[in-house]
């Protein structure tokens, strides 16, 4: 009896967690190109829901084997001009835009930071929240451009730079935001034409709406979307 309880004492052992294994053609960006400044913001706070979004287990970038294989060729124009690409949003699971669907239905006013001129509740009707998204696709992406000599990472102090002037911060849901808004300042303007030439020449088509969105135009799966959640190695 004595070893039978001593048997029941032994502690549960829980199995560690793995990341879900990603789906045949699917690739994280950090394995194709490592040099590619990640920023995920669905996973963690500083978002337009300013909290996490279902679905979003890890900051990490998840595309298509074509998506990323044409971003690293992107981010190989912008080194050689000493800048970087930054990346806000990638692949995003079904379940995180039927989250963000829920949390525009609940309503409220507008947000000075995010959605200066629209309520919540609007957000759907205005276009800058889609009840569902290229971005479950696989091949678009969420990005902007920064100063390369800025991604240091230094034992003491400011762990990263900040991205060029694009005359709005990503996710902005305002007009302003719209690729071709004029008028911009002379420097933003430029900073979006150069991301806009530059994933053109790489095959991605930009969201009107949207100067940071980008979907590259021979898409893998443009009937498909996919719910697997983001998660890293």
């Amino acid at each position: 009896m004595g070893a039978f309880l001593a048997t029941l004492a032994i502690p549960t052992v829980t199995a560690p967690a793995y990341a879900v294994p990603l789906p045949a053609g699917f690739v994280r960006l950090a394995d194709v190109d490592p040099t590619i400044r990640q920023d995920i913001r669905y996973a963690g706070r500083e978002n337009f829901l300013r909290r996490k979004v279902d679905g979003y287990d890890a900051p990490a970038c998840i595309l298509t084997t074509q998506a990323a294989k044409a971003l690293f060729s992107v981010q190989k124009t912008m080194t050689a001009k000493g800048l970087t690409l930054v990346v806000f949003d990638c692949y995003r699971p079904a379940r995180a835009v039927a989250d963000m669907v829920r949390w525009t239905r609940e309503g409220g006013p507008p947000d000075p930071q995010w959605y200066p001129t629209v309520r919540r509740g609007d957000l759907i009707a205005k276009g800058y929240v889609g009840e569902l998204s290229s971005h479950s696709r696989g091949s678009t992406v969420d990005l902007a451009i920064a100063d390369a000599t800025s991604a240091v990472h230094p034992a003491c102090g400011a762990p990263d730079g900040t991205t060029l002037d694009f005359g709005t911060g990503f996710d902005c849901f305002d007009p302003m935001s719209e690729t071709a808004h004029r008028p911009l300042p002379a420097e933003a303007a430029a900073d979006r034409k150069m991301l806009l030439a530059a994933m053109h020449a790489a095959g991605f088509r930009n969201y009107a709406r949207e100067w940071w969105h980008f979907t590259l135009a021979k898409e893998p799966y443009p009937k498909q979307r996919f719910d697997f959640p983001v998660t890293a190695d």
